[in-house]
């Protein structure tokens, strides 16, 4: 357990931002699952409706340092494919 004033300020810091991270995340794959499901019922529309509300809240993701750039970016890239072999 932290003795230091400051140690403990951190330990409290660190949870909030724990919390805060996780409801990012848990947000995130949400808007994927929902072009997941599209894409597996083959509703190409429906798909590119919702690749479109998910990029941002991928992208936000990175500037919140919660996803790395590389990551989103090759999520977003295997999403889209499998959008466009929807025909």
């Amino acid at each position: 357990m932290a003795h230091h004033k400051s140690a403990i300020k951190r330990i409290r810091q660190t949870e909030r931002r724990r919390v805060v991270n996780k409801m990012r995340v848990s947000e995130i794959r949400t808007f994927v699952k929902k072009v997941e499901s599209a894409i597996v019922a083959g509703n190409k529309t429906l798909a590119q409706e919702a690749f479109k509300a998910a990029q941002p809240i991928l992208m936000s993701g990175v500037t919140k340092g919660v996803l790395h750039i590389n990551t989103v970016s090759r999520k977003l890239s295997r999403l889209s494919a499998s959008i466009k072999a929807l025909a």
